[in-house]
């Protein structure tokens, strides 16, 4: 088995700042950690590889300082590391994200076949939840979304079984390989890693691909270039001109709190007494 797991190293949700030009977010300065929600896929995909043996392959697309939350991730126990880091990945939305991994999960499964690609159900600094469906579209694999438990791996038949969390229940659901999971949070304890992945994680070699090394040809589809995402502002609301009307009653009466409503609504509404009358006569 070959497991392809996309981490994202995010700002601390705490500190989060957004350029007042770009609508981007300032990650210069800001503490990082990685996507909580990518721990879980990255726990689900060591079981497997633990149970069903194989490599489990991280990647991440971000700044040269990415490197540390794959050195993380190695140090909890996956195989090997990829960090894709151009200066033409700047600003990316999610269209543009699942391309540029798209194309690098293309690329390292050339060297060996990718049978399940795994993310977190979003990002805490997008919200998205777009990505993962994305990446499975453009690599055309089998996408379950949601996914709250990995149940069976029949690799003979080269099909996968999972509990996937829906409205109102739980779904089970098989799908063939390779297939594209999202995994949500909760869905397992995140193992501490042993020491010898610490000392390994220490001294191993990040991989790091430019947009050229990726496989990438068409620079268009990357970064704010390819991304059309609009980013609307929100303006806050204007206070109203009508000041709040104090109606006076007492507290223990509800009868009268009623009723002093009523009378302030017609005092305010002139024609709604008549109006009221000709739909009772209707």
């Amino acid at each position: 088995m070959h497991i392809v797991v996309c981490i994202k190293q995010v700002p601390d949700s705490a500190q989060i700042r957004v350029h007042p030009v770009t609508n981007t977010i300032m990650r210069q300065g800001v503490p990082t950690i990685i996507n909580p929600y990518d721990l879980f896929s990255l726990e689900a995909a060591l079981a497997i590889r633990d149970e069903h043996g194989g490599t489990v392959t991280v990647l991440s697309m971000g700044p040269p300082m990415a490197a540390d939350s794959l050195r993380r991730a190695l140090s909890i126990g996956a195989d090997r590391a990829v960090l894709l880091t151009d200066r033409f990945f700047a600003g990316s939305d999610t269209l543009a994200t699942s391309y540029a991994l798209a194309t690098a999960i293309t690329k390292i499964a050339s060297d060996q076949p990718v049978d399940m690609v795994f993310c977190g159900k979003q990002t805490i600094d997008g919200d998205t939840a777009q990505v993962g469906p994305g990446i499975a579209r453009r690599l055309g694999f089998h996408q379950l979304t949601y996914v709250e438990s990995v149940e069976t791996i029949d690799r003979a038949r080269r099909t996968v079984i999972v509990r996937r969390r829906a409205e109102g229940g739980v779904q089970v659901l098989r799908s063939e390989l390779p297939c594209m999971v999202t995994m949500l949070e909760g869905s397992a304890v995140v193992r501490r890693g042993s020491m010898a992945d610490a000392l390994r994680a220490a001294r191993a070699d990040v991989t790091t691909w430019s947009a050229k090394d990726a496989g990438i040809e068409d620079i268009s589809q990357c970064g704010l270039r390819g991304s059309p995402t609009v980013v609307r502002k929100v303006f806050a609301p204007q206070p109203r001109k009508e000041k709040a009307v104090l109606i006076e009653a007492s507290a223990h009466d509800p009868v009268h709190m009623a009723e002093a409503t009523i009378d302030t609504l017609f005092a305010a509404l002139p024609g709604l007494n008549a109006e009221l009358h000709a739909a009772a006569a209707r």
